[in-house]
């Protein structure tokens, strides 16, 4: 038997056949127990699950972000472009909002409200339904845009490059699969799957990490890292011939090539902004942490909270290491003819690694990682369609109906938004690259949900119309030079005519400058129309004030060792900024 095979082989088949028979026993099991210990269960608990502990909290947040756009996208730029997307990815520091600063505002509302919430009845009750019931639509229609269509579209690709399996076999297969698991398995089976892959997934990406830079270094780690940085700094040439190479993450000089995709200190407050929105905000992240038991203490949940987001912190460092390194690394060895690695599309890249560099038998463990990180994180969308539209329009139109319906109504949402989100692939595959695509359509829908949390949090004077205003406004610019992106192939084409001419400034901006005005612009807007429009109720400033007895709460909630853990994760991002400089 050759163990050291860059194919698969059948030691590989049969251990891909047995994992997947183990796994689905493990999460069957799961879930009978968690059924025999929930009887009554109403469709609330099967959309949230119950009250998790931390370390299943943080791996849930952890494999609800990892998909198939970072086994595929995320390698695929960092072969590409080096670390100059890093930014997205190490944002381990704005996780720790979530648990410090957002979780006590919506457990404030949890325990108002009587029920756990979800991010659009914060708006309703913050400002007006109409607010809560545009954050659903512009959530779902994120959902086809970034969510379903990216992970069907990189899913095919990594099975094709990893398994052989023709391209829509894979994509349409992973959704099939995952629907059926979702189905049976709720958010209970969702978590259950993020505890057993995580660890396979961490493992088996850092022995492609490792083994890969091994390769490159003919047998030594360190000096596989030091041909990578060196491969990176070769790279990058200016239009004068000089290579500035894609081994930091910020571009300043003009002569750069991506200096026009990623300028300066811009990127940082881009990817700020999107990070505030996805982990803060985003009803598929929330949701992991809201999981409690009725009647549960508010200290209890908020501390359980809090510590799964710095685990999630922690998890969130790895990524980078996980994909886009072993990314750089794939570019490096495919320079080296001598290596026998060949890479002719940078989206295959991490799926080529694991089969050039992982022995045999393990090729077959770490592929059942990554199939089961896959299905978690679709399912984890799933779950948040199902939860967003059974409890923000269904219910409210049809009261009294029974669970099952419910259930079924949220599954059907999901099927219909599934179906969207494939048509959605052809347009998608026009508008540049993988990941490119995917923070740019996020830079365009960041703004208006980062501003109306915010300002409706953090200020009291911020109306009901004002919220509702700048919400429809934000999201409406933002599709119209979505609208522009596919016309001009993102700004790239050289358009004539008075229309083009007149509106350049608009279509033509930089996509992160242009997020970063686009949120100023939305925060301004809500200040003017405050002025003009009637003030908030006492009750809807009730729900973002803390009285004395929950202060204390929040206070009970934390100790010295969560600030000493938080603290640690925003040192590591520190060096990391520093290292890669």
């Amino acid at each position: 038997m050759n163990w050291n095979s860059h194919e698969f082989i059948w030691l590989d088949w049969v251990i891909i056949a047995v994992g997947i028979l183990a796994v689905t026993w493990a999460v069957w099991r799961s879930i009978q127990k968690d059924k025999r210990l929930q009887k009554g269960a109403d469709s609330e608990n099967y959309l949230f699950g119950k009250g998790e502990p931390w370390y299943i909290i943080g791996a849930a947040i952890f494999a609800a972000n990892i998909g198939s756009e970072h086994l595929v996208g995320l390698a695929g730029t960092g072969a590409k472009n080096g670390v100059g997307m890093a930014h997205w990815e190490m944002q381990g520091w704005m996780i720790l909002i979530l648990g410090w600063l957002f979780v006590p505002f919506y457990q404030l509302m949890n325990n108002k409200l009587g029920k756990i919430i979800t991010m659009p009845d914060f708006l309703k009750n913050r400002y007006t339904p109409r607010t809560g019931s545009w954050l659903s639509i512009i959530t779902l229609i994120a959902y086809v845009l970034t969510k379903v269509s990216v992970t069907a579209f990189t899913g095919g690709i990594f099975m094709e490059s990893l398994l052989g399996l023709p391209f829509w076999y894979g994509a349409i297969g992973l959704i099939v699969l995952t629907g059926i698991f979702t189905i049976f398995g709720g958010m209970k089976g969702v978590m259950t799957l993020s505890a057993i892959q995580t660890p396979i997934l961490i493992i088996g990406s850092f022995l492609v990490l490792f083994l890969g830079l091994a390769a490159l270094g003919h047998g030594c780690i360190a000096d596989g890292w030091t041909a990578m940085i060196d491969h990176a700094k070769s790279m990058g040439l200016g239009a004068d011939g000089h290579a500035y190479g894609t081994n930091h993450m910020f571009h300043f000089e003009t002569g750069d090539p991506m200096y026009d995709e990623y300028p300066g200190f811009w990127v940082f407050i881009g990817a700020s902004i999107i990070g505030l929105w996805y982990w803060a905000t985003d009803q598929h992240i929330v949701q992991r942490v809201l999981g409690q038991q009725k009647g549960e203490s508010s200290d209890v949940v908020m501390k359980r909270a809090r510590r799964g987001t710095i685990a999630a912190g922690y998890f969130k460092l790895l990524p980078v290491f996980m994909f886009l390194i072993p990314g750089m690394v794939a570019a490096a060895l495919a320079a080296r003819p001598e290596s026998g690695f060949t890479l002719d599309n940078p989206d295959t890249a991490f799926g080529s690694m694991v089969k050039f560099v992982l022995p045999a038998g393990v090729k077959g463990i770490v592929t059942i990682g990554f199939i089961s990180a896959l299905v978690a994180s679709l399912a984890a969308f799933f779950n948040s369609c199902a939860t967003l539209f059974t409890e923000d329009f269904y219910k409210p139109m049809f009261k009294n109906r029974s669970e099952a319906t419910y259930v079924l109504v949220g599954r059907m949402a999901t099927i219909v938004v599934v179906i969207l989100g494939i048509i959605w692939i052809p347009v998608m595959m026009s508008l540049g690259s993988l990941y490119s695509y995917l923070q740019g359509i996020q830079s365009l829908l960041a703004p208006a949900m980062v501003a109306v949390f915010l300002m409706g949090i953090f200020s009291k004077k911020i109306t009901p119309k004002a919220g509702e205003a700048g919400l429809i406004a934000g999201f409406l610019i933002g599709m119209a030079r979505l609208l522009t992106n596919i016309f001009t192939n993102t700004g790239k084409d050289v358009m004539t005519g008075w229309f083009w001419n007149s509106t350049h400034w608009f279509w033509h901006t930089n996509w992160l400058i242009f997020e970063i005005w686009l949120l100023v612009f939305i925060m301004m807007f809500m200040v003017v129309v405050s002025f003009f429009t009637k003030k908030p109720t006492a009750k809807q400033i009730e729900f973002i004030t803390f009285n004395d007895d929950y202060k204390t709460l929040i206070k009970q909630s934390w100790n010295k060792w969560d600030v000493i853990a938080s603290i640690g994760v925003i040192a590591f991002c520190t060096a990391f900024y520093l290292y890669f400089w």
